[in-house]
């Protein structure tokens, strides 16, 4: 009778464990408002989707019911709860529960209001499909990248000092492969984004699949055709814009007139002074030229005339090609910027066509992340990005830091530089040396980064033959090209014309962007 007994409490146990739910994916946070946010998870089976929640870990007083829904047709859920009513810029707790599957306490922080003085950082990466030699690499650059990185730097826990994470796309090798967005994404970024929220655009690897969009609740503010697709967050004084660079999508004309709509407005919005854009194919890349799109040149452009109309700076943030490259606009503060890679096998130099582009500064194959630090300095708001990098499958670098720039709203002009006179001998037809006198300016910590020179055949440069544009530093193909040249002379490496007067003129420009005004023309004629 015991023997019986127990073999059917027995029985009863193990069905109750098999019958138990299972959290699949650990929660991850989405679209965060100051008073809002929306919380993610998955499970094998079952319905029910519940959130407690507070302001301290040992008293989560607060329940909320949300939805789920099913992802693959099959019993598996995604669950989405939205927790409302909290405050600004406050940290509060969280555990979910489906069933008897109970999650562990995180933490997450609302963001301020739109336009309020808060320093915020945000971290953006892409690419981090798998990668089969090296499958777990997304995982380290979270886990041995991220995470520590903020734990030496910063005090707290991350969600105190980390915003959020943008990811211009290719989560995954196949988008349309289920198991693929659990063991290559989220399980790889499971204590992350558990406590800070992900903002991805799509990439070529997502092949536009209902999962990425079912796994993501984006902000639906963009056409509400297509919605998902394209989008903006604001936090703090930044405007975040996700745009689809896909095939099937770069030439719905509708994106594009959405942009230029939505950055009309954001220029006339006081509360905003930086425009982030992310997208995922490149209009130029130095590592892989068949990866470049004409679609971001289109975007490019729009963001250029934006920065212009309006004096506030601008960056777009782009993957396709797995590597990091950091470059800027000629006439504009619009920094250009590849985050890869997180994962993707990377794009090694001379493994693809490649091209040094004038606008690039820093181009390296190798494994990291981004770190943009947003400073809303009352007198001059400025941002900061920083790489990190990982190293690549040669070299490993621990995250150290292998690029940085920062970009202020307003303009401090350098000192007009003043040509050498030429005197009044003849100059020969070939490698004339035109020379200026050395940067200044009453920027502090500001050096000399960049020179444009220009050689005209008439005095109000109509017909320009010599245009040159060079930056302090220009690491390509493992070696900076630019080192000890002196940015204050340059020699013209082409063939003049015989007794001819040609014009002179040149501008600096220091490494926060800001161009000086032209030099004071000089002309010189040659000899024969």
């Amino acid at each position: 009778m015991k023997n019986k007994i127990f073999i059917t409490f027995l029985i009863l146990f193990c069905t109750q464990i098999l019958l138990a739910q299972k959290i699949e994916i650990k929660p991850y946070l989405q679209d965060a408002e100051p008073t809002s946010i929306k919380i993610m998870w998955q499970t094998d089976f079952d319905e029910e989707s519940i959130v407690y929640w507070g302001t301290k870990k040992n008293r989560l007083k607060n329940k909320v019911i949300g939805t789920s829904f099913d992802i693959n047709f099959t019993e598996k859920r995604v669950h989405e709860v939205a927790i409302t009513g909290l405050t600004r810029f406050t940290t509060y707790f969280y555990k979910v529960q489906t069933g008897k599957a109970v999650s562990k306490v995180y933490q997450f922080k609302t963001p301020p209001f739109a336009g309020e003085s808060k320093k915020i950082n945000l971290v953006a990466m892409s690419d981090m499909q798998n990668d089969w030699q090296y499958p777990t690499k997304f995982k380290e650059v979270v886990e041995e990248g991220i995470l520590p990185y903020f734990d030496k730097n910063f005090e707290g826990n991350i969600s105190d000092n980390l915003a959020m994470v943008v990811i211009p796309g290719d989560l995954v090798v196949t988008g349309t492969t289920f198991n693929q967005w659990e063991e290559h994404f989220f399980k790889q970024s499971e204590k992350l984004f558990s406590q800070v929220p992900v903002y991805p655009v799509p990439g070529n690897h997502e092949r536009n699949s209902d999962y990425f969009f079912k796994y993501f609740s984006l902000p639906k503010n963009g056409s509400p055709e297509y919605a998902e697709h394209w989008w903006f967050k604001d936090y703090a004084n930044t405007r975040i814009i996700g745009l689809d660079s896909n095939d099937g999508y770069r030439d719905i004309k509708q994106q594009l007139i959405w942009l230029k709509e939505l950055l009309a407005k954001t220029a006339k919005n006081d509360t905003i002074d930086f425009v982030f854009a992310q997208l995922h194919h490149p209009h130029k890349s130095e590592l892989w030229i068949p990866g470049e799109e004409d679609f971001s040149g289109k975007v490019v452009k729009l963001l250029e005339n934006f920065t212009k109309e309006s004096n506030k700076p601008s960056l777009h943030f782009f993957g396709h090609t797995h590597g990091y490259s950091r470059g800027q606009s000629k006439e504009h503060k619009h920094l250009w910027v590849n985050v890869a890679s997180a994962g993707g096998a990377i794009d090694n130099w001379g493994e693809f066509e490649g091209r040094d582009y004038d606008e690039f500064t820093v181009t390296q194959d190798e494994y990291g992340f981004v770190l943009a630090t947003i400073n809303p300095d009352k007198e001059n708001p400025s941002f900061t990005l920083k790489r990190i990098s990982r190293g690549n499958n040669i070299e490993f670098r621990n995250n150290e830091l292998r690029d940085s720039i920062t970009v202020f709203k307003k303009t401090i002009q350098p000192n007009t530089p003043v040509l050498v006179d030429f005197g009044k001998e003849p100059q020969p037809i070939y490698k004339v040396v035109l020379k200026a006198n050395s940067f200044k300016s009453d920027k502090k910590d500001a050096f000399h980064g960049a020179s444009n020179w220009q050689v005209s055949t008439t005095k109000d440069f109509s017909k320009i033959i010599y245009n040159s544009w060079k930056q302090h530093e220009n690491w390509y193909y493992k070696e900076n090209r630019q080192k000890d040249d002196d940015l204050s002379d340059e020699i013209l490496d082409r063939k003049l014309n015989n007794y001819t007067t040609y014009y002179v003129r040149v501008r600096y420009r220091d490494q926060f962007l800001n161009w000086s005004n032209w030099s004071v023309v000089r002309a010189f004629k040659t000899i024969k």
